[in-house]
């Protein structure tokens, strides 16, 4: 059995083939140039004038949607930098609790994943 706290950074990372990396690092960029454009067509939304006259409820909810939306998209940008930051100082793929790989599976799906299933476990819990 391997104790994956003795093993360094690049080590536990060994767990990515340069196939994976490439493949991951290009979902990472496809993510993040969509939701760049994403948060640009919601701003220039916002800042359109309106085509017909919502009634003050309606206009309310569709900016609480856009709030949220904005505010989601924001935060999978600030998630997708910092996966690509991972990646390029060779960190990536590497849980950041408890420094265990993330699984392979895992990251194929979420590329911008930090925590193994363990610890995404746990944090999930203690919500």
């Amino acid at each position: 059995m391997v104790n994956h706290q003795t093993l360094g950074a690049a080590d536990r990372a060994a767990h990515l083939s340069p196939e994976d990396l490439d493949t991951l690092r290009e979902n990472l960029r496809e993510q993040l140039l969509f939701r760049r454009e994403q948060l640009r067509a919601l701003a220039a939304e916002r800042t359109a004038a309106p085509t017909a006259g919502p009634t003050p409820r309606g206009a309310a909810a569709r900016a609480e949607v856009r709030g949220r939306i904005e505010a989601s998209a924001r935060m999978v940008v600030t998630d997708v930098r910092a996966a690509l930051r991972r990646m390029a100082e060779g960190g990536y793929g590497v849980c950041g609790l408890c420094r265990r790989p993330v699984d392979r599976e895992h990251l194929m799906v979420v590329p911008q994943a930090r925590y193994c299933a363990r610890c995404r476990q746990v944090r999930e819990a203690g919500r």
